[in-house]
C-alpha cells in the first residue's frame, strides 16, 4: 500500500500501475508500463551511481529491494557501452 502525503489514504499496486499506464497513453507511449519505466530508473542509476561517490548498493536501496541479485536482474546491459570497454583495454 502506498501512502498519499497529500490525502493520506492509501493507494493499491494496481491502482498505481493503471495510473501510469493512462499517464503513458496520455503522452503518446504506448507498449510502455510503469514497470519498463523502473526498469529504466534502475538501469540509468546504476550507469552514473559512480559519478556521485554511490555504489549499487545504494541503488538497490532505492529500488527497495532486499537482496541485491533482484536489482541486477532489471539492470539491462548496453552494447556500445560494452564496445567502448573493450576498447580501453
Amino acid at each position: 500500500m502506498i501512502i498519499s502525503e497529500r490525502t493520506g489514504r492509501g493507494f493499491s499496486a494496481q491502482s498505481v500501475v493503471n495510473t501510469f499506464y493512462l499517464w503513458y497513453r496520455i503522452m503518446g507511449f504506448f507498449g510502455v508500463s510503469s514497470h519498463s519505466g523502473r526498469r529504466t530508473f534502475i538501469t540509468n542509476a546504476a550507469k552514473k551511481i559512480d559519478l556521485v561517490g554511490g555504489s549499487l548498493r545504494d541503488v538497490q536501496h532505492l529500488a527497495g529491494h532486499k537482496h541485491l541479485h533482484t536489482t541486477q536482474r532489471y539492470i539491462e546491459g548496453d552494447e556500445r557501452a560494452k564496445k567502448r570497454i573493450v576498447n580501453l583495454v
